[in-house]
């Protein structure tokens, strides 16, 4: 049975929507039909923060709050969660916590941008830690503030976050997950016609099916990818298929040998699991985008549209993935790298879903690094990502696996480079010379808006050096920046 009304609630009161638009934003709902104008828009593409709201689920019975962008938020993926705005914190005429401390240590200046901080501090409080600076920075590396600067918010935070929430959704936390849970029907969700519609889907079989029937429909995760789409290329998707009801279509497992993402767990559901590999993979996940776009964004869709500087990719082909595809209910598995054939183009066929990615763990003898290089630390779209996974016994290289995104019109490996290193001893550079010649066989980076070909193509020399020289060093990833710059704030 498929329900034709969407299901949430606002701030712990249920709302139900017998018209949804499939292209229908988040922030268009709140603003333009509740009139709940506190959420502010600011760059419509889920950068700057200003939308930020609160959403809160049931994750393994627990209610998990966190901030998402909902500029670029679809509205029928609200579907069985709480929706929380700036509007909603106050107690009593008393400002909640996290807008106190904004007023106490003057975090606000304009306060276009307050709304969205605001929130963020508020999914913080509610996450159950108690935060350093880095872990403040990280959480507000999605919000930004022209006029204020981060000081005095990074310390309104740090004054009032000590992992203990005690504000009125704290008070009827149990009443909140009791009504979730009534929520969750196990239904599927359709609104509209055969013609035009928005649908979410309870499970992956249902998820499969309806996509084999509508191959031309638009299968979504997060939005953050096809929410631009909408909001500044200004597509009509007449027909949107989102993942998010699917629970067992987001399913993580890990064994002893291997860890498989379900394609539609979030880059924070999945972090723990593929850091597991290796923390390298967890450095650059924490880059990607903000804690916005990781709450959304799923690792299924950053393989699934194909992008040449998708971030995910170039690590998971250099650790030897392998890619479940699913039309209805055949399955196949290909190696990851052979899904990317051309710029824009994949070995999908119509009405087949990107349904999991297996990642083999690391073997005794297997080193990994993974470095993303951008014009900014944070939320930043990569001018190339390189990712190593190097073999070694008794200080030479017996196997290579090297990957790298933003070199060519795909992520792709370089084969030749693989083969050249074989046999160089990690304690003599002058043995690594040929391998890095042989970058320039496998690539012929172009010249763009965020780096020019040249300059690539040294990097993803420097890349190799810096990987097989750490490699040789035993564990030095403490001297990088990140590693520096995270020193130096646990010492002020």
């Amino acid at each position: 049975m498929a329900r034709n009304r969407l299901r949430f609630l606002r701030n712990g009161k249920p709302v139900e929507l017998g018209e949804v638009g499939a292209d229908e934003m988040l922030l268009d709902y709140l603003r333009q039909r509740e009139k709940a104008t506190g959420t502010k828009e600011g760059c419509n593409e889920g950068d700057c923060g200003a939308c930020t709201v609160a959403v809160g689920r049931l994750r393994g019975g627990r209610l998990v709050y966190e901030p998402v962008n909902a500029c670029i938020r679809l509205l029928g993926s609200v579907d069985g969660c709480d929706v929380v705005t700036v509007e909603d914190l106050a107690e009593n005429g008393a400002l909640h916590p996290a807008q106190q401390a904004m007023v106490d240590f003057h975090g606000s200046q304009c306060g276009f941008c307050t709304p969205g901080i605001v929130m963020s501090l508020f999914a913080l409080y509610h996450a159950g830690i108690q935060p350093d600076r880095q872990t403040v920075n990280d959480w507000l590396a999605g919000n930004l503030c022209r006029c204020t600067g981060y000081r005095p918010i990074a310390e309104a935070a740090l004054a009032t976050i000590d992992g203990k929430p005690a504000d009125a959704l704290a008070k009827r936390k149990a009443a909140t997950v009791r009504k979730l849970k009534s929520l969750d029907d196990g239904e599927d969700l359709f609104i509209g016609t055969k013609d035009r519609f928005i649908a979410a889907p309870a499970s992956t079989a249902s998820l499969a099916l309806l996509y084999s029937k509508h191959p031309d429909a638009t299968v979504v995760g997060g939005a953050t990818d096809v929410g631009l789409w909408i909001t500044k290329q200004l597509r009509d998707l007449p027909k949107v298929i989102l993942t998010g009801r699917a629970k067992d279509f987001a399913e993580i497992a890990v064994t002893r040998d291997s860890v498989r993402i379900g394609a539609g767990a979030t880059y924070a559901e999945a972090f723990d699991a593929l850091t597991s590999i290796d923390p390298d993979i967890g450095e650059v996940l924490r880059r990607l985008g903000s804690m916005q776009v990781r709450a959304s964004g799923t690792v299924g869709g950053n393989i699934a549209n194909g992008s040449p500087i998708g971030d995910t990719p170039p690590m998971l082909i250099a650790l030897g993935a392998e890619l479940e595809l699913l039309a209805g209910r055949k399955k196949r598995t290909i190696p990851l790298e052979k899904f990317f054939l051309a710029y824009g183009r994949q070995d999908r066929k119509p009405g087949e879903l990107v349904a999991a990615v297996t990642v083999p763990k690391l073997k005794r003898n297997q080193h990994f690094r993974a470095y993303k290089i951008s014009k900014r630390f944070d939320q930043d779209i990569s001018g190339l990502l390189g990712a190593f996974r190097i073999a070694v016994e008794k200080g030479r290289v017996i196997e290579a696996r090297i990957a790298f995104g933003g070199m060519a019109a795909t992520p792709k490996r370089a084969t030749a480079t693989e083969a050249a290193i074989v046999g160089a001893r990690l304690d003599d550079e002058t043995t690594w010379h040929s391998a890095a010649a042989a970058l320039g066989d496998d690539f012929r980076p172009i010249s763009d808006m965020r780096a020019s070909a040249s300059y690539r193509l040294q990097v993803t020399r420097s890349l190799l050096r810096k990987a097989l020289t750490e490699i040789a060093a035993g564990d030095s990833r403490a001297t990088r920046v990140a590693g520096v710059r995270e020193k130096a704030e646990a010492a002020e």
